[in-house]
């Protein structure tokens, strides 16, 4: 790991703290529980290694869905999101989308990015290939759905920052959006993680 990145993630505590209460605190909420307009299940992602990720295969469990980056202030997310993976993982599917539409923070090519992951955070859930996750016209269409509501039902809101949080539930709606300083392991996911969609 490099000295920045070991300063970033001393620093981390302190930069989740001090940003718990700016727009990277945000929550959203899909309260009257609209359905979307284009199926959930109808996406899919291109891994890090090529591969094509069918989000059918995600039926009936929930799909959180996060863009990062490895010189982000949030970067030791990767250490939550790992033990959130390794916890939930029978009912959770974790997908990370490395991006370097923030302050360009993720300058690697894939090949950096999941070493990186593997050997400074222990990531086992699956990185998607490098993209774009802001709105433009290169943005990666799981993105595309997850920030337009013309798709997703009700949801327009595109990643405050590196670490921005979308879940889906068992159902494939779209549940909830969590800034960059919510913890994948605080309160507020865990409580969302616990919800049961409607029939």
């Amino acid at each position: 790991m490099e000295l920045r990145q070991r300063i970033m993630k001393w620093l981390y505590p302190l930069v989740m703290r001090l940003s718990k209460s700016t727009k990277n605190g945000k929550i959203l909420e899909n309260r009257q529980q609209v359905p979307p307009a284009q199926p959930f299940y109808a996406l899919q992602a291109t891994l890090n290694n090529g591969s094509p990720l069918d989000f059918s295969q995600f039926r009936n469990k929930k799909v959180l869905l996060v863009n990062t980056a490895s010189n982000c202030g949030y970067t030791g997310q990767y250490e939550e999101l790992q033990q959130l993976h390794e916890e939930q993982k029978e009912n959770l599917v974790i997908i990370g989308f490395p991006a370097n539409d923030f302050k360009e923070q993720e300058k690697d090519n894939d090949a950096a990015i999941s070493q990186f992951c593997q050997v400074n955070f222990g990531v086992t859930f699956p990185l998607a290939k490098k993209s774009v996750v802001v709105k433009n016209q290169g943005q990666n269409p799981v993105y595309d759905w997850l920030s337009h509501a013309q798709k997703n039902g009700w949801n327009e809101h595109q990643p405050d920052w590196n670490f921005s949080k979308y879940l889906v539930d068992e159902q494939g709606n779209l549940t909830h959006y969590f800034g960059p300083a919510v913890s994948p392991v605080g309160e507020e996911i865990k409580a969302a993680l616990q919800q049961k969609p409607k029939r």
